[in-house]
């Protein structure tokens, strides 16, 4: 978290800077080229003033050699134009007439007055500076004076001072990050205790607390207040284990009594009608010892929620001996690829796949039962598939009720709550167990857990 809002906070402090920042470097661009293009113009318009004496007198080698001197010192070629665009004078032997900026320069030049005055350049760009001065005035113009300055030295220093500004609006940035590191700190680490705390919890570590000591008043009463929480729920949480503890105990005794007592009372029975009462509470008596541990199993599943890695390999050379002996005639393949591994709750893949399975011998009514996995985007799919008659769209989403069971499999022993255990399982380690209908019949389970 903290490094989340530190991610918050910097961007904005460069947001602000960069506002503050960016106009500044623009006037830096307009101020050095203005003042480099003012000092060009002059010097322009200095051999604009010579070059009409020059042409007056028609003496244009000290013009000439004017020209030549100003390029040796400055590295500026600079010519002198006639407005049939032929050369009079310049610097250089070779003069890039065919510029496009000259060539604009120079239309602007003989039409009586200067070209573009705003001509920023840029520390990117590798383009010159191209000044055109007209010798005479409006109508009179005679020729025009051309200067082509090289703009490195210019670009250098408009880097230089862009260079000064990031120093400067880097320092205080730095300050407001150092300061608000220790600060973030401060106030996350309730923040992060009481995180750590949660998920003990949802780890079934009642007894994990946070920290009420540190960080501002407001978080401290919210950890106090999940302290609390904590110690209401694990009260009831115990409550709740110690009276299915003794549920367990009394009623398993008085239930083995019940089934001895009916056991007995079969040599007294001697009518038909009543052998077929005997037999039926026989039934039931099983039967309500089936749902009672069915229940403790359900309430022990309960509290393991934390997901654990199993190796499917190991898990099924454990499980495929007793499906193979439960399945007898009817078919069973397997066909799981090797090295799949996938999180569960401790214990809880091995039951859930005894129950699949077991409901597709058992009660699918088919001959043939597969095994079978595979492995994608992170997940890892199972499938436990049969060729029996299977279950309608309603029945299958009803399936995964607790105490549902099937018309046409009432007789059969049962308590209904195996699959929806089995998809209270799946679900707490992160995964999903569904119920798809198989091609061309039967019922296909599916259970998708991470991998």
């Amino acid at each position: 978290m903290l490094r989340r809002l530190l991610v918050l906070i910097v961007p904005l402090l460069v947001a602000l800077v960069a506002a503050l920042g960016v106009p500044l470097a623009f006037a830096v661009v307009q101020r050095e080229s203005q003042e480099t293009y003012l000092d060009r113009l002059g010097d322009a318009s200095r051999f604009a003033s010579l070059a009409e004496n020059a042409l007056a007198s028609d003496r244009l080698k000290a013009l000439r050699e004017e020209l030549i001197r100003y390029d040796r010192l400055y590295g500026i070629s600079a010519a002198l134009i006639g407005t049939d665009n032929r050369v009079v004078a310049a610097s250089r032997e070779s003069f890039p007439l065919t510029d496009p900026h000259v060539n604009t320069g120079l239309k602007a030049a003989f039409s009586g007055y200067r070209g573009e005055a705003d001509q920023s350049v840029w520390p990117w760009e590798q383009v010159n500076m191209v000044v055109v001065e007209p010798v005479g005035r409006d109508s009179e113009v005679v020729a025009a004076v051309v200067t082509i300055s090289p703009t490195d030295r210019l670009r250098s220093a408009i880097l230089r001072q862009w260079g000064v500004l990031a120093l400067v609006g880097l320092i205080p940035m730095l300050g407001v990050v150092a300061v608000a590191w220790p600060m973030s700190r401060w106030v996350l680490r309730p923040v992060r205790k009481l995180d750590e705390a949660t998920a003990a919890v949802a780890g079934g570590h009642l007894d994990a607390r946070a920290d009420e000591l540190g960080g501002p008043p407001e978080l401290r009463r919210l950890a106090a207040s999940f302290n609390a929480m904590v110690d209401v729920v694990g009260r009831a949480l115990r409550r709740q284990r110690a009276f299915v503890a003794d549920a367990s105990h009394q009623l398993r005794n008085p239930l083995a009594s019940l089934r001895l007592a009916v056991d007995n009372m079969a040599p007294h029975v001697t009518d038909e009608a009543g052998r077929e009462a005997q037999r039926i509470a026989v039934d039931e008596a099983e039967e309500m010892g089936r749902v009672l541990d069915t229940l403790l199993a359900a309430t022990r599943l309960d509290s393991a929620s934390a997901a654990e890695p199993v190796e499917v390999d190991n898990l099924l050379a454990t499980h495929v001996p007793g499906w193979r002996a439960l399945a007898g005639d009817i078919s069973l393949d397997i066909d799981v690829p090797p090295g799949l591994r996938v999180l569960e709750p401790p214990g809880g893949l091995g039951s859930v796949l005894d129950e699949l399975v077991g409901n597709a011998i058992r009660l699918s009514g088919g001959t043939h039962v597969k095994v079978w996995g595979r492995a994608a985007d992170g997940r890892v799919e199972l499938h436990v598939t049969d060729d029996g008659t299977g279950l309608s769209d309603q029945e299958r989403t009803d399936a995964l009720s607790r105490f549902w069971r099937a018309p046409r499999h009432q007789n059969i022993a049962g308590t209904g709550l195996g699959l929806a255990i089995c998809a209270e399982l799946i679900e707490s380690a992160g995964g999903k167990l569904e119920l798809l209908p198989a091609e061309p019949h039967g019922l296909d389970a599916v259970v998708r857990l991470s991998a």
